[in-house]
C-alpha cells in the first residue's frame, strides 16, 4: 500500500493563500494534532512561526530565499519569531533532488556563520527514510503537502529538549502513533470537515 502524503485541498489552486492553507492544515492536524513534534504546540500558540512561500522555480532562487530567511531569523527577536517554515512548492518536487539540496542548505548555514545558532530540518511530500519500505507509515512523520525547509533556533531546541523528558524517544513514539493511526487514519486527518 502506498503511503498518501498530506492532501492538497485543491490541486488546481497554486496560489500562495492555498499553499499556506494546506500547510497550516497539515501543521494543525498532523504536527500539533498528532503531537508529532511536542515542541510545536507552544510556538503555534504564541504565534512564533513564520510562514514563507518561496516563488523560486530553481535552486538558485531557493538558495537566495533561504539565505534571506536565515538572516531574517538570526536577526529577529526570538519572542516574536522562533522558527521559520520556508515552503517551496515549485522547486525540488523530487525527493532525491530535495535530499541532495539539503547539503547546499547546510553550507549556507555555515557560510553565514550560523552553525550552532540555526539548523535546517526538512519536510517533503515524498519523504522516505532509507531503512523503511516505500509504503511504511513511518514516512508520514516527515511528509508535508509541499517541500519545506524548517529553520530552527538551536537555543529553542535545547530548551525544548531540556523540558521534554526522554526527547530521544520522540521518533519511536511518533512511529507508534502513526502505526495506530494507519494509512486510512492519516488520510482522514486531511479530509475537509
Amino acid at each position: 500500500m502506498n503511503l498518501p502524503h498530506p492532501a492538497i485541498l485543491d490541486p488546481n489552486d497554486h496560489s500562495e493563500a492555498a499553499v499556506l492553507r494546506d500547510m497550516r492544515l497539515w501543521f494543525d492536524r498532523a504536527v500539533v494534532g498528532q503531537n508529532l513534534c511536542p515542541f510545536a504546540k507552544a510556538v503555534q500558540a504564541k504565534q512564533q512561526v513564520r510562514w514563507v512561500v518561496s516563488a523560486a522555480t530553481d535552486t538558485t532562487g531557493l538558495i537566495d530565499d533561504l539565505v534571506r530567511e536565515l538572516r531574517f531569523l538570526a536577526d529577529a527577536d526570538p519572542e516574536q519569531i522562533d522558527t521559520t517554515l520556508l515552503i517551496h512548492p515549485q522547486v525540488l518536487e523530487d525527493f532525491l533532488d530535495f535530499n541532495d539540496f539539503l547539503e547546499l542548505a547546510e553550507a549556507a548555514v555555515v557560510e553565514l556563520e550560523l552553525e550552532g545558532e540555526i539548523q535546517v530540518a526538512s519536510f517533503h511530500p515524498q519523504f522516505q527514510f532509507a531503512d523503511a519500505h516505500a509504503g511504511d507509515i513511518s514516512h508520514a512523520s516527515n511528509r508535508s503537502p509541499y517541500p519545506t525547509l524548517h529553520l530552527l533556533r538551536e537555543a529553542s531546541i535545547d530548551r525544548a529538549v531540556a523540558a521534554f523528558p526522554e526527547a530521544e524517544a520522540i521518533y519511536e513514539r511518533n512511529i507508534e502513533t502513526l502505526r495506530k493511526l494507519g494509512h486510512e487514519g492519516w488520510r482522514k486527518l486531511f479530509t475537509p470537515p
